[in-house]
């Protein structure tokens, strides 16, 4: 699985190989190395990770994706990674107890898929027998974003 650099990427460096709960082992991951980069990447820095992040990860996902023959495989967790470091990015400065509940939201938009994520999710969702192409790697992303912004919304709404 691990055979090419695309896969690398999207399979969050072996985290979305996780046998159980690949999602939240992604988010595991996004979190600890959020935390090791926090020192070293000033706001501007973020965003621009970010932005690479999700560029590079359309690609990674898409053809991860394509060659697995899933429009959206559980092990591809790049998008959860992505997402959450959005998530940590805006929350900041945040207690571990806060950070630990913004991770608990997220997961929870993520792995339920209340409105307006179950839309996301199925808005690239190729039909059928449609091949995987950018749009449905965008849209592996895209419902991760959109659940990224709940976490926010809801955070923002709380500390008004």
């Amino acid at each position: 699985m691990l055979g090419h650099p695309a896969r690398w990427l999207a399979l969050g460096l072996g985290s979305g190989l996780s046998p159980w709960a690949p999602g939240t082992v992604g988010t595991l991951w996004s979190w600890v190395s959020f935390l090791m980069l926090e020192p070293f990447l000033d706001d501007g820095h973020w965003l621009l990770l970010i932005a690479l992040g999700i560029a590079v990860g359309v690609w990674a996902c898409t053809r991860t994706a394509s060659e697995l023959g899933l429009a959206d495989p559980s092990c591809i967790v790049w998008d959860e990674i992505v997402a959450f470091w959005i998530v940590l990015l805006m929350i900041q400065p945040a207690t571990w107890l806060e950070q630990l509940a913004a991770f608990g939201l997220f997961r929870f938009f993520d792995a339920v898929k209340p409105p307006p994520v179950n839309w996301a999710d199925q808005l690239f969702k190729p039909r059928s027998p449609q091949a995987v192409g950018l749009l449905q790697g965008w849209g592996i992303i895209f419902d991760d974003l959109v659940a990224a912004f709940c976490v926010v919304l809801l955070w923002a709404l709380w500390w008004f």
